[in-house]
């Protein structure tokens, strides 16, 4: 029998290690996580920008959103007609908000199993014992303190580096800041 993580590990180590090695301080990662949270990024917005119809879906939003804006307008002016004929298209907006959510999913289908590798890829490797250093300013605006609390509860330990984070905190600032600066280059029209 084939070890099937060892080769999907062996895979990850050849795409990986290379950058890796480059990084400027091998024994702490952070460009490294940076690159990885890049190439992440990329893959789940180029397969949101094309398994997903994103005019369609923008307008089903609006179209929802409207909808939610007149029935609270109804509800506050009490205007028991216009709710009535609100509450009997209720049923074809749900239909049409789980087809809106039902597309969503279509890039998640495709990228789940690759990010989720590359997750374990990360963990295994000496990228999980990355520390970074965040100035003060970020490390209370990006309440690391809180996420500090909930992986001491879920994980036990405890922060011992002043304004330190690990490298899945890390990993999460440079994919949220890189999903955003790609789905402006690749014309989205709304964010995240």
């Amino acid at each position: 029998m084939f070890d099937i993580m060892g080769m999907v590990y062996g895979a990850l180590n050849a795409v990986f290690n290379p950058i890796l090695a480059m990084d400027p301080n091998p024994s702490n990662p952070a460009l490294t996580v940076l690159i990885i949270a890049f190439i992440v990024s990329l893959i789940t917005t180029v397969a949101n920008k094309y398994l997903v119809d994103q005019d369609a879906l923008n307008e089903k939003q609006a179209k929802m959103k409207e909808f939610n804006k007149e029935l609270r307008e109804a509800q506050k002016r009490g205007d028991g007609k216009k709710m009535a004929q609100l509450q009997a298209q209720q049923t074809e907006m749900m239909k049409e908000n789980t087809a809106m959510m039902s597309e969503q999913f279509k890039p998640m289908i495709v990228t789940f199993v690759p990010i989720i590798l590359i997750f374990f890829w990360m963990r295994a490797s000496t990228i999980h014992d990355l520390v970074i250093i965040l100035p003060k300013t970020v490390y209370w605006v990006t309440l690391t303190p809180l996420w500090h609390v909930l992986g001491s509860f879920f994980y036990g330990g405890q922060a011992t580096i002043p304004y330190g984070i690990g490298w899945l905190l890390w990993y999460m600032i440079c994919t949220f800041g890189m999903s955003q600066i790609l789905r402006k280059f690749l014309g989205f029209k709304q964010g995240f």
